[in-house]
């Protein structure tokens, strides 16, 4: 393999497959970035056999050639060199030799046969806007439940319902939902996508401002740009019908600001008990958040709201509620009860597209 390509375009991608490379100590190689030099591109590839990824950077090809190198090492390299010029990058008795005017690098280099593929995935697919589905996974994945006792609720589960891409987590304790509005999309019956694989997916692309292709398979799922492909297996499993458990008839109704609310949550989480409660109670049309806690004190904290509907007093998890914050775009927020066995339902106002599901505290 000989070749060279601009260092500022081979930075970057170095940094996102090296994320994706395996602690696997039964198999070696997975700590390793596969580098193909062939055509008019080298491709960087690595996996953990739960995802893989391979992107491609443009460079002048003078032969062909592949080489599997650590790829902490190769990423550390590259986080270090800071000069805006070319890179040359030869093998050479099974090592990479890395030159740059200032550099001259030696990287042993692996072996690399039994490096497994990066499966090509083949099936159902449809594109979308990168911001439209980092959106829809961002505004729900908090959710899911961080166990893989239940791997099926240890997941992002995504699906189409009319003309909407639909995205779903729960932990069995808060659920959100998330609808994206794309048409023609085809009927997507249901896929899961793991947990732990969604922090990369949404690094990868999270910056990326065009479209992306989306296949999936019965075991497997890709997302690809002109640039990048990657792929996570998907959780053979049944998401729970979780529309059963969303109240449709609300006994209590609150609008108001977020930011006050949000300010109240974070003054009341100083105060709140090792179960992390807050207390919320509705007399007449005054709405209070409280919290105590034996060792600090206490905190009551009144804000403005319109308010229709029953008195009501339940508790809640306050991080339950904090995290929902980020999925809503709107300057006031709507809270819907449905009674202190009831889940607690948090969406904006003024647009379906979010919805969010607390289960109350009640000791």
């Amino acid at each position: 393999m000989k070749m060279e390509c601009k260092i500022e375009e081979i930075k970057s991608k170095i940094s996102q497959v090296e994320r994706i490379t395996g602690k696997n100590l039964t198999l070696p190689v997975l700590s390793s970035v596969l580098l193909v030099a062939s055509g008019k591109s080298l491709k960087l590839r690595s996996t953990n056999l739960s995802l893989g990824i391979e992107v491609e950077i443009p460079g002048r090809i003078e032969k062909e050639g592949v080489l599997a190198v650590s790829g902490s090492v190769l990423n550390g390299i590259f986080s270090n060199i800071f000069q805006n010029e070319n890179v040359r990058l030869e093998s050479a008795d099974g090592n990479l030799l890395i030159q740059t005017k200032k550099s001259k690098i030696k990287l042993k280099g692996q072996p690399y046969d039994d490096f497994p593929t990066i499966p090509k995935v083949v099936g159902t697919s449809f594109e979308i806007e990168s911001k439209k589905l980092m959106d829809g996974i961002k505004s729900v994945y908090y959710s899911s439940s961080i166990s893989d006792i239940k791997p099926e609720i240890s997941s992002v589960f995504m699906y189409t319902s009319e003309d909407n891409l639909v995205f779903v987590s729960t932990d069995s304790f808060r659920l959100a939902e998330k609808k994206i509005k794309i048409k023609g999309i085809g009927e997507i019956g249901g896929i899961l996508i793991p947990f732990k694989n969604i922090s990369e997916i949404l690094r990868v692309f999270g910056e990326f401002s065009g479209s992306i292709k989306v296949c999936f398979s019965k075991n497997q799922i890709s997302f690809s740009s002109d640039d990048i492909y990657l792929t996570s297996r998907v959780i053979d499993g049944i998401f729970p019908d979780y529309r059963v458990i969303i109240p449709k008839n609300s006994s209590t109704n609150i609008v108001m600001l977020k930011q006050d609310l949000l300010n109240a949550l974070k003054l009341s989480n100083i105060f709140s008990d090792k179960f992390n409660q807050v207390n919320l109670t509705i007399k007449g049309k005054i709405f209070e958040l409280s919290s105590a806690n034996n060792d600090i004190g206490e905190n009551k904290t009144y804000l403005d709201a319109a308010i229709t509907g029953e008195d009501i007093e339940l508790g809640f998890n306050y991080k339950y509620f904090l995290d929902c914050f980020q999925s809503i775009t709107t300057d006031s927020i709507s809270i819907k009860l449905f009674g202190v066995s009831s889940p607690i339902v948090i969406s904006p106002v003024n647009d379906s597209s979010f919805i969010y599901l607390i289960m109350p505290m009640n000791r």
